[in-house]
C-alpha cells in the first residue's frame, strides 16, 4: 500500500537528484506561489501607505498652489469664514455626486460603469475615457465660490500629465496652476513644473464673454489675456496642455460646474 504521509513523500522529493525534472518543476512551482502570496501581501499593507502619502502629497500641492495664487493668503488670513472644502462631483450633472465621498472615490473609480469612453472629437486631453465623478476643491466666502480647484490630467509628449487648476470665483480667468505628474523631456517639456512657468497663468482669462474657450498656450510669448507663454522647444507639451485645459474646462469636463458655479446652483 503507497506511504500517503506527506512528510514521506516530501522527504523522498528532497532525496531526488536537483537535476530531476519532479523535483525542479515543484521547487519552481513553491518558489513561484511564495512569490505571489509575498507580493499580494506587499500590496495589501503598502496600499494604506501609499493613498497616505498621495494625499499628503496633494496636501502640500494644495497649500503650495494657493499661496502662489495672488491675493489668497491675505484672503484666508482676513477672513476666518473662508475655507476649503472638499467635494466630490458628478461631472455630468455638475452637482455634488449622490452616495460617494472623498473616502469611497478610489473605490467608485474601479467600476468602469463610472466612466465615459469619449470619441475622438470630443477626446481633446487624448484621455480614451472620463471619470463621471471627480474630487474638486471649493474656497467659499460665505454663500459665494471664490475659487475652485480641479485636478485635470491630459496625454503629454512623453506620457500623462496631471495638474490642478484652480478658477476665479468669475468662471472666467484661471487663477493658478500646478504640475504634479509629468514625464516630458528635461529642460523642454518638463519645464512645465517651473514655478515661474506656472505663476504665468494667474489671471488668465479662459473663455470670452460669450462663454467660447479660448484658453492657449502661445508659440512664443503671449500676446492676448488668453494666452500663457510657450515653452522654447518644447512644441507638443505646449499644445498638450492647450488641449488638457480646453478639455476640463469645456462641456465634457467641469462645463457643467461651471455654469452651476455661474447660476449660484453649486
Amino acid at each position: 500500500m503507497a506511504d500517503l504521509n506527506p512528510i514521506t513523500a516530501w522527504k523522498r522529493l528532497l532525496a531526488l537528484p536537483n537535476e530531476s525534472r519532479p523535483k525542479t518543476l515543484l521547487v519552481a512551482f513553491l518558489t513561484s506561489v511564495l512569490c505571489a502570496a509575498l507580493v499580494t501581501g506587499a500590496t495589501v499593507v503598502l496600499r494604506p501607505i501609499q493613498a497616505a502619502n498621495r494625499a499628503a502629497e496633494v496636501q502640500v500641492r494644495l497649500e503650495a498652489l494657493l499661496s502662489a495664487i495672488p491675493g489668497m493668503t491675505q484672503l484666508l488670513s482676513a477672513n476666518p469664514d473662508a475655507a476649503v472644502s472638499t467635494v466630490v462631483v458628478d461631472l455630468t450633472t455638475g452637482r455634488a455626486a449622490r452616495d460617494i465621498t472623498p473616502a469611497t472615490l478610489e473605490t467608485a473609480l474601479q467600476d468602469t460603469a463610472n466612466w465615459t469612453p469619449l470619441k475622438p472629437e470630443d477626446d481633446l486631453a487624448d484621455l480614451g475615457a472620463r471619470p463621471d465623478i471627480a474630487q474638486v476643491y471649493v474656497l467659499r466666502q460665505g454663500d459665494q465660490v471664490r475659487l475652485l480647484i480641479l485636478p485635470v490630467a491630459g496625454s503629454g509628449y512623453n506620457g500623462p500629465i496631471e495638474a490642478m487648476l484652480a478658477i476665479n470665483g468669475d468662471m472666467q480667468t484661471i487663477a493658478g496652476l500646478t504640475v504634479t505628474r509629468q514625464a516630458e523631456t528635461p529642460g523642454l517639456g518638463a519645464r512645465i513644473e517651473e514655478p515661474a512657468w506656472q505663476a504665468s497663468f494667474a489671471g488668465t482669462r479662459f473663455a470670452d464673454d460669450s462663454g467660447a474657450m479660448r484658453f492657449a498656450v502661445a508659440k512664443g510669448p503671449s500676446a492676448s489675456d488668453y494666452e500663457v507663454d510657450g515653452i522654447t522647444g518644447a512644441t507638443r507639451t505646449s499644445n498638450a496642455v492647450t488641449r488638457m485645459v480646453r478639455f476640463w474646462l469645456g462641456p465634457q469636463g467641469y462645463g457643467p460646474l461651471i455654469e452651476a458655479v455661474k447660476r449660484g446652483e453649486f
